[in-house]
């Protein structure tokens, strides 16, 4: 339990407020001098200054508190930094102790990355599978069961589009070139062609008609070009280090979709307009009626998207699901979500859409009909380029098989950390040369941050042996040390905050630490001739080492040994 847990804990035995309460309340105050944490008191009295000085006079204080001190209508709470370094070093140290892990026990779906079989992952797939992997190993470190799934979009009138081309310019050629990006130059030529040709529109059209009616030749191809994009995107899953659990296609759930829209019918949650198309009546609870299924049979998103909640829910039997999708979408799922309540699924309260905006480049949205989309491979090649350069410049003599390791682990760590810095819910422009830096606040200088920590810890071993026992932590008294203790301490309460969807909170959190750990290293030598004070600062060393560890794997972020 984090000492922020246990400080809520008193609270709420001595007041009448409940720990959810509390937890809203209790904040950090912006001045270390006043204290570690600050609780208001304005909801225990009308006068909260006094308020506060009767609840300071009940509250029974545990050893990791030094004191807590009224100031105006604030109690402010100061932690003792020996104990709390003692027992926040110590428990990071432990062998198989997880630091920061919970004991949450839910059994949690997530949905993400929902690629289109027409064309290759793109830089907006990179911030959806970054947010959804990170998601994923948060929860689980959280103690929960998580269920990663994918949401294949291989039907439709886009697919068809790049058929018909291939059709007409592919000449029955093979892949010269990854699958997905060899489909996605066919979907980009038909956009070509149909500036000249807008007939190719109906071709298109008669294309899916016979898809739908599962002529053979078109069936073929269909599932030939569909494997050819398949095989492209499992080759960037594995260099990002996505899993799937399980993978929906489209084309095999979008006819049982239409059950569920004749169920609501039957039930009279659904309605038939004009046009015989049948409609949910969302405009009584806040929101746009939605067409479920078209008058002439064919489905759309919400369609199977209504039976897909319905199959995972029989798949996983979970406690919540969790949607990584695009901002765009928050209409759909609002109203994804009503539906399914107004049809009687239990699980329909458990739902929720991590909506993250979209990812622009300095020039502008991103098309992909316009080929202006930057593709997810090239922009890793292009950051694995970058990196390298950088690699070889600091180290002359490294093989070229560690150079071409080292620069992938830091391209990895450029781009996803990139994506997770910022505020799901906020737009966000990527800039490559930005994210590649070894300095500022980047995955990269995360990652220099844990090689210089662990290359601290490797001289002291060669210098002293065995430092670890009987470490006096009152010697750890300077204004920087106290910083990095209390960050370390506040690592279990902010992996809970960001297991609440909000990853950028960790990220802030480990550059935070990696600011104040690379001050005190350059104010402080940690190895000297004092050697209590060394056993002290190396066991300080070492909680952030692990600590930078822990949170860049929880981020899916390699912490390398060496840079």
């Amino acid at each position: 339990m984090s000492y922020r847990q246990q400080i809520i804990g008193l609270l709420a035995q001595e007041s009448k407020l409940s720990p959810a309460e509390i937890d809203k309340l209790l904040a950090v105050p912006p001045d270390q001098k006043l204290g570690d944490y600050a609780f208001p008191c304005f909801k225990l009295g009308k006068n909260p200054s006094q308020a506060a000085q009767a609840l300071q006079g009940r509250v029974k204080l545990p050893p990791f508190i030094e004191k807590v001190a009224v100031m105006g209508p604030y109690l402010n709470f100061f932690l003792q930094q020996a104990v709390v370094a003692e027992q926040t070093l110590t428990a990071i140290s432990t062998p198989g102790e997880k630091f920061g892990s919970g004991k949450e026990q839910q059994n949690i779906v997530v949905e993400f990355c929902g690629p289109n079989t027409n064309k290759p992952l793109h830089l907006g797939h990179l911030r959806n599978m970054a947010l959804g992997n990170a998601l994923c190993r948060i929860l689980a470190f959280r103690g929960n069961k998580i269920h990663p799934v994918n949401i294949v979009n291989d039907r439709g009138i886009h697919i068809c589009q790049s058929m018909l081309a291939y059709q007409k310019w592919g000449n029955n050629t093979l892949p010269d070139k990854k699958g997905d990006h060899f489909v996605g130059d066919f979907y980009v030529l038909f956009a070509q062609q149909l500036k000249e040709n807008p007939d190719l529109k109906n071709e298109a059209q008669e294309l899916l008609f016979h898809w739908e009616e599962k002529k053979p030749e078109v069936q073929k191809l269909w599932k030939k070009m569909t494997k050819w994009v398949l095989d492209g995107f499992a080759q960037t899953y594995k260099r990002f280090g996505i899993i799937f659990e399980k993978e929906y296609f489209e084309s095999e759930y979008y006819e049982q979709g239409k059950e569920v829209a004749f169920e609501g019918l039957k039930k009279k949650i659904f309605e038939k307009d004009d046009q015989k198309n049948i409609v949910a009546q969302l405009e009584a609870y806040g929101l746009p009626n939605k067409v479920v299924l078209r008058g002439d049979g064919t489905s759309i998103y919400i369609t199977q998207d209504l039976y897909l909640a319905q199959l995972r829910y029989q798949d996983f039997q979970f406690d919540r699901m969790v949607y990584v999708v695009a901002s765009e979408q928050n209409l759909h799922f609002q109203q994804l979500f009503k539906i399914l309540g107004l049809l009687g699924r239990q699980y329909a309260w458990h739902l929720y859409h991590l909506s993250y905006g979209l990812v622009n480049l300095p020039t502008g949205r991103m098309k992909s009909r316009e080929g202006t989309v930057i593709d997810a491979d090239d922009i890793l090649d292009e950051l694995s380029g970058l990196a390298e350069q950088e690699v070889r410049i600091r180290y002359k003599t490294l093989p070229e098989q560690e150079i071409r390791r080292r620069a992938e682990f830091i391209a990895l760590a450029a781009v996803k950390f990139f994506m997770l810095r910022t505020d799901a819910g906020k737009e966000m422009v990527f800039d490559p040369q930005e994210s590649i830096s070894f300095e500022g606040e980047t995955g990269p200088y995360l990652q220099y941050t844990h090689a210089r920590a662990g290359s601290i810890l490797k001289k002291a071993g060669k210098v002293s042996g065995k430092l670890f026992r009987k470490v006096n932590y009152s010697l750890l008294t300077d204004l920087r040390e106290k910083s990095i203790i209390t960050l370390l301490s506040k690592f279990p309460e902010v992996v809970q905050e960001a297991a609440q969807h909000k990853i950028h909170v960790l990220c802030r959190y480990l550059l935070d630490l990696a600011q104040a750990f690379n001050e005190f290293y350059h104010a402080h030598p940690v190895i000297s001739d004092d050697k209590e004070l060394m056993k002290a600062r190396l066991m300080l060393v070492k909680g952030v080492q692990r600590v930078v560890a822990s949170g860049l794997d929880l981020l899916g972020i390699e912490a390398p040994e060496e840079m």
